[in-house]
């Protein structure tokens, strides 16, 4: 496939790799039936190829979306530590036009930012028409690393009495209409969630301490959250159980294999893509008329013909 115009065949089984994964809110979710080990019966080799094929039609759609300034795509990636986020996006677009497309890393909040609503530090973030935002962890930490660690609600300066037994459900409640906002708006919401196994993410950890270059994304607050992961797995079941949505769909992304999670989320982002009937915008015949004027000027340029034709000496 690499190098070569994808057929629709290719196209059909490209999609293949998207329904198996998605929640939607029409069916019942549970996390521990998706097998983080799933490979769609690919190996890397093969893998590469329909990433590579999807880069390209990516490339072109963006181009489109761009030039036709309606639409905007967010795109929303979570995981546990070691899931593979950072070289998902940078495999996956890779060769987006930069100019078209913003990525942002929620880290801790500031003090600036936990002195607005939970929502607002990504609210400011959202992408443009025309243009793709990747948002590296996002509104949703405050279902996760919230959830698990509740003293980090106290440091939101809300109101005593606004934190009930209801306030997740609240917070579903509130993501879900704010997502639902964004697309009657125009923006296409897809939401990656990279199912990485507990084991792997061992093994991922051992990987970042043995090899130099790597020792950098390691930290003993890693090792602490993992001692935590079966209340990170319930608070992840419970949010893409109460959040998932058509118009806004999670990708429960097999994440042991990163060759095989990045065809999944290059196919998703290439699916939803292709429903926006992008095109270029057309051009109006007055200024299609302009433009075969100057067409003609630049074309008698290079023949070394001036553009400009030349005044008659008086008297000749």
């Amino acid at each position: 496939m690499s190098g070569k115009k994808e057929t629709p065949s290719q196209a059909k089984l490209a999609k293949s790799y998207v329904s198996p994964f998605i929640i939607d809110g029409s069916r019942e979710f549970h996390l521990h039936s998706h097998n983080p080990g799933e490979n769609g019966g690919l190996d890397k080799k093969a893998s590469k190829d329909i990433v590579e094929a999807n880069n390209k039609r990516m490339r072109d759609l963006q181009e489109k979306l761009y030039a036709q300034d309606r639409w905007s795509v967010l795109l929303i990636f979570q995981g546990m530590d070691a899931a593979g986020k950072d070289s998902a996006i940078e495999h996956v677009m890779s060769g987006i036009n930069p100019q078209g497309c913003e990525v942002y890393s929620f880290k801790q909040p500031s003090t600036q930012e936990l002195d607005h609503d939970f929502m607002w530090r990504t609210s400011v973030a959202l992408p443009e028409r025309g243009r793709i935002g990747i948002f590296n962890r996002s509104y949703y930490e405050e279902l996760l690393v919230v959830r698990v660690h509740p003293e980090i609600l106290a440091k939101q300066k809300i109101p005593t009495s606004l934190v009930t037994k209801n306030i997740w459900h609240e917070r579903f409640e509130d993501i879900s209409a704010f997502e639902k906002y964004l697309a009657r708006n125009g923006t296409v919401i897809l939401k990656f969630f990279l199912n990485v196994s507990k084991e792997e993410q061992r093994k991922r950890f051992l990987d970042r301490l043995q090899e130099p270059g790597k020792n950098w994304k390691f930290s003993l607050g890693d090792v602490e959250e993992r001692k935590l992961w079966d209340k990170y797995q319930a608070a992840y079941q419970d949010l893409i159980r109460h959040t998932s949505a058509r118009h806004a769909p999670w990708f429960v992304v097999p994440a042991d294999h990163k060759w095989f999670g990045r065809v999944v989320i290059s196919s998703a982002i290439v699916e939803a893509l292709e429903k926006l009937n992008l095109h270029f915008p057309e051009v109006a015949k007055g200024s299609l008329d302009e433009l075969q004027k100057v067409r003609a000027v630049l074309e008698q340029e290079g023949r070394g013909v001036s553009a400009v034709p030349k005044k008659r000496a008086r008297g000749a």
